[in-house]
């Protein structure tokens, strides 16, 4: 046996008793594979390949997604519909996202749970991220802006609201408690986050020139992202250092079992290269089609960016809360849904704005009126109702009722508005 493979042994034991929410989410939508026909394969090299495919494509519920991803790169060599385009593109990204948290924990076998948390922070929303840079690079800055809110609301309200609904109707007759301290840290970061958002909005009622408020905007929103990239660093800090037992998702005795590998190390670095690279083809081939298909189905650009992209996207992970919230395993439904709504809120805008003003590209933190109203009030619905550490049905289905109520909003707006851009000196269409 090679010394990585003893060194991924003697890891087993610690990363099984340090994994995070998000790898706990993804795992219940993982199947056993039957390695019984490779096994009898003769070529050493042949049986290990097939044996990586198995695993890493076959290996997961969500497999039958998979030959959308052709599809959507056949769609658009050859000219197909845009609208079938984007939705192949979407249905194409699924699998992947929930493939790549697999593929940090494994990983992470090999480098050790502090190397596999920094991996795991960094890919955790690597699709929303990739979608992102390529519209920014497409100068859609509200898709950037509308997709990103769109996935901190899908968390906060859909995601949370949906695992305390099903939780408390699947366990009406016990008490749903969880750990408040993960809870409040991340509401804290939530907090900040907001306070980062309103106050470039409210640049633009104090100020009597535009002028002068675009510019002390912009200048405003990337100090402010700096802020919030220290603050997600802290954070990190946090999570991996000092308070790891705040985030480590418990498991019951009766569940545990010891963990090996199943691909070795560079396999699984080679697979996440190439999945991320697919991520990107697709975000590439979605950010491309998405007005085409708001023309087609007759629906806004932002109702697709805020509510289908993220609900589409992190089917995977969103689902595997919901299942750990039948279980009565509220830690690791609301590790999922407030993680991801925190990293996004405190990383991925504010590192965007860095990466817009990289490119030379104006983007700042105003969400203008609407967008930033409807952010402060899902935090602040989350963050009373996290707020006394149990749980029943009615709390989330309040949360439930709030995202309907946004997502319909959101449905109803379909005019186009113009806004000057003065730096560019050229008109930018704000697309609804």
């Amino acid at each position: 046996m090679s010394s990585v493979d003893n060194n991924a042994n003697v890891l087993s034991k610690e990363i099984r008793h340090g994994r995070t929410a998000h790898n706990m989410s993804s795992s219940s939508l993982r199947k056993k594979s039957d390695l019984t026909l490779v096994s009898k394969i003769r070529f050493p090299c042949l049986r290990r390949c097939l044996a990586n495919i198995q695993e890493v494509i076959l290996g997961t519920k969500l497999s039958v997604l998979f030959p959308a991803i052709p599809l959507a790169i056949i769609g658009q060599c050859f000219g197909f519909a845009e609208p079938w385009v984007f939705a192949l593109s979407l249905l194409g990204l699924t699998p992947l996202a929930e493939r790549v948290s697999f593929l940090t924990e494994q990983i992470a076998f090999y480098t050790g749970p502090t190397v596999g948390g920094l991996l795991n922070a960094t890919c955790g929303n690597a699709t929303e991220l990739i979608i992102a840079i390529f519209a920014l690079y497409g100068r859609k800055i509200d898709v950037v802006k509308y997709s990103l809110l769109g996935s901190i609301l899908s968390n906060l309200l859909l995601v949370l609201g949906t695992s305390l609904f099903c939780g408390g109707i699947a366990n009406l007759r016990k008490e749903q408690k969880y750990d408040r301290k993960q809870a409040d840290v991340n509401s804290l970061l939530l907090l900040l986050a907001l306070l980062c958002h309103m106050l470039p909005l409210l640049f633009k009622y104090a100020a009597a020139s535009s002028d002068i408020t675009a510019k002390a905007t912009l200048q405003l929103s990337r100090a402010s992202s700096i802020v919030m990239l220290i603050g997600y660093f802290a954070y990190l800090v946090f999570q991996l250092w000092t308070h790891r037992e705040f985030f480590e998702a418990q498991e019951d005795d009766d569940d545990v079992t010891e963990e090996t590998p199943v691909i070795g190390f560079w396999s699984g670095f080679a697979w996440l290269v190439g999945m991320t690279a697919i991520i990107a083809l697709l975000s590439e081939f979605v950010v491309g089609t998405i007005e085409d298909a708001s023309n087609s189905w007759g629906i806004s650009v932002s109702f697709i960016s805020i509510i289908l992209l993220p609900i589409v996207g992190n089917a995977a992970e969103h689902a595997g809360a919901i299942i750990f919230a039948f279980k009565n395993k509220l830690d690791i439904s609301l590790g999922v849904a407030l993680g991801s709504a925190t990293q996004i809120a405190v990383f991925v805008v504010p590192l965007c704005v860095i990466i817009s003003w990289i490119m030379g590209i104006t983007m700042d933190l105003n969400f203008n009126l609407l967008e930033t109203g409807s952010l402060a009030l899902a935090i602040i619905a989350t963050a009373f109702t996290l707020q006394d550490g149990t749980s029943h049905y009615m709390k989330g289905f309040v949360l439930l009722l709030c995202y309907f109520v946004i997502g319909a909003c959101f449905f109803l707006i379909k005019n186009l508005n113009y806004q000057f851009n003065p730096e560019n000196k050229i008109k930018t269409k704000r697309i609804y």
